[in-house]
């Protein structure tokens, strides 16, 4: 079963949340407090955060990033409808996806499966299927990577839109493919979920010798990793 920990203050919410989850047969915490929600999750003992950008003491988006330098955990954030601002901030500091308030339970629970399906480990060794793109390795089914022969630390989006990448290097993948393939959803009209990952890999990545990076935006079409 895995262990859900939801972080939000609105209590009514958060029960009805858990209801639904236990019914799919998650286990779940709640914390109604970042600081008491960023504490439980640095315990590592959870497989995916839910974390609502307003909180009472301090703000969802620092709880993700004191999350982030620590651990890879999945997390799917909570953002007010409309808010772009919410939405960008999350995606930046590490956040997997985000999903607007209100929502569904089914959307919710959508969600956590799509983030939890790309981020199961196998327990197949790590010399295994790995993938090799010049200095970029990848084992796709322990979500580890390399580049450079140092270790690339990605969340479980930025693995698999790299992963995405790599397997077409030097071919154009469009942005409806990775956000399918990434996030488990069709990308949706002004969405920008997709170009803020990429920025955040190729941030990873940084520049070749001649200053373009290595991976490629293709105008009106998606991106590409240079082969």
């Amino acid at each position: 079963m895995n262990h859900v920990l939801i972080i939000d203050d609105d209590e009514v919410l958060a029960g009805l949340f858990e209801d639904y989850l236990r019914e799919e047969k998650f286990t779940v915490t709640t914390c109604f407090t970042g600081q008491t929600g960023l504490d439980q999750a640095l315990t590592g003992q959870f497989d995916i955060v839910i974390l609502d950008v307003m909180l009472p003491d301090i703000s969802g988006t620092q709880v993700l990033s004191a999350l982030r330098a620590e651990s890879n955990v999945p997390v799917l954030m909570f953002t007010a409808k409309g808010d772009d601002v919410d939405r960008i901030l999350g995606l930046e500091n590490g956040a997997d996806d985000y999903v607007p308030k209100p929502c569904t339970p089914r959307e919710l629970i959508a969600r956590i499966k799509a983030i939890l399906r790309r981020s199961e480990n196998s327990a197949q060794p790590l010399e295994a299927q790995s993938l090799q793109n010049g200095p970029l390795q990848l084992w796709p089914q322990q979500r580890k990577a390399t580049w450079f022969d140092k270790p690339l630390e990605l969340t479980s989006t930025e693995f698999s839109l790299l992963e995405t990448l790599a397997r077409h290097a030097g071919q154009v993948v469009d942005k409806n493919t990775l956000s399918e393939i990434a996030l488990g959803r069709p990308l949706a009209r002004f969405d920008r979920s997709i170009d803020v990952h990429m920025s955040s890999i190729r941030h990873k990545l940084g520049a070749q010798q001649d200053g373009h990076a290595y991976i490629q935006t293709v105008r009106g079409k998606g991106y590409q990793l240079i082969k």
